[in-house]
């Protein structure tokens, strides 16, 4: 679903679990602005992943991004055997920061879950881990449900409440692993993420960020709440969250989380993917390679799928505006 910029979601927000924010739209990307509001990352891969991440005219001379009728188009190398610097790929980011918020992203199709890949979309500050790093959208391998995680410097650790019951809170403290971690949760909803979100046409996440709580949503194509597709987004009506992390006493969000840019990346095999402990405890991808940058190097048609197709990304600020609050939802949209 392709939305307009006119109509886009004129949003209303949950804070603090008791009283609603308006929201505005604040920036509005789709296909004909989006390779002009975000930059072509270029340098070697922080996460150490068997890539090279192509500037903008080798991206669009190679096929890995463009405007595809419409819908916003980025890719990896599905052809090359072996290349020497890694499989070519793209990592964008916004030019612009934000710091609280409603993140909407239309996503049609992402990287699907294959053997080596490391796709995410996600917002991180500068210095990092110290302005905070949101993690919407992010899986490994075959994975087949996103992992919804953040990153800060020390001192910050989360709750769960009010996170969707079928969602596993891996870790509370933000700066596990000296932030390499994080807090991070599991979700269960095969249809959120890699191939089974692709065979249903993808969806929409919808990513709040208040001075109280970080909240990631999770909509199948066919479950689009109307008030989204009306152009009128009310979070209040939306059930619970995916996973939600929930600072204070714990953790002061606004003390861990500022001027975030966006990002939508895939990478391979590197810390995660490529972890000899993830790697080689996983029966189906060690089975066919003896190594993660093994198997990248030599099937590079594995990677047919490795793409991201995005309708929109909607950000949205809070105008301040308070309004009477409505009753607690218990609905849930995981399938």
């Amino acid at each position: 679903m392709l939305f307009d910029a006119p109509t886009a979601f004129g949003l209303v927000g949950l804070f603090a679990g008791t009283v609603q924010a308006q929201y505005q739209l604040d920036t509005f990307y789709n296909s004909e602005n989006f390779f002009n509001e975000f930059s072509f990352f270029n340098e070697p891969d922080p996460t150490h992943g068997f890539v090279e991440y192509v500037n903008q005219a080798s991206a669009f001379n190679l096929g890995l991004a463009r405007n595809d009728n419409g819908k916003i188009h980025m890719a990896a190398d599905a052809l090359e055997v072996n290349p020497a610097n890694g499989r070519k790929s793209v990592r964008l980011t916004s030019n612009k920061v934000f710091t609280h918020g409603l993140v909407i992203s239309d996503i049609e199709h992402m990287p699907g879950s294959e053997c080596g890949v490391w796709p995410a979309h996600w917002l991180f500050g500068d210095p990092w881990p110290y302005a905070g790093e949101i993690d919407i959208i992010e899986g490994v391998n075959d994975q087949s449900a996103t992992a919804v995680t953040l990153h800060t410097g020390p001192g910050c650790t989360i709750r769960n409440e009010g996170s969707d019951p079928t969602t596993l809170l891996k870790e509370a403290d933000c700066n596990a692993g000296n932030a390499n971690t994080g807090c991070g949760q599991q979700t269960s909803n095969y249809l959120n993420y890699g191939t089974g979100f692709n065979q249903i046409g993808g969806g929409v996440y919808a990513m709040e960020w208040t001075s109280d709580f970080i909240a990631v949503y999770f909509f199948p194509r066919d479950l689009i709440p109307a008030d989204i597709t009306s152009g009128h987004p009310d979070p209040s009506t939306w059930g619970l969250p995916t996973a939600k992390f929930v600072g204070s006493p714990g953790c002061d969000m606004d003390g861990f989380f500022r001027d975030n840019r966006i990002i939508f990346n895939t990478t391979f095999c590197g810390d995660w993917a490529g972890s000899p402990d993830v790697w080689n405890n996983n029966p189906v991808c060690s089975a066919k390679a003896p190594t993660c940058n093994d198997f990248v190097a030599n099937n590079p048609q594995e990677y047919e799928e490795a793409y991201w197709t995005v309708n929109s990304v909607s950000v949205y600020k809070n105008n301040g505006t308070p309004t009477t609050p409505t009753p607690t939802q218990t609905q849930t949209f995981q399938a």
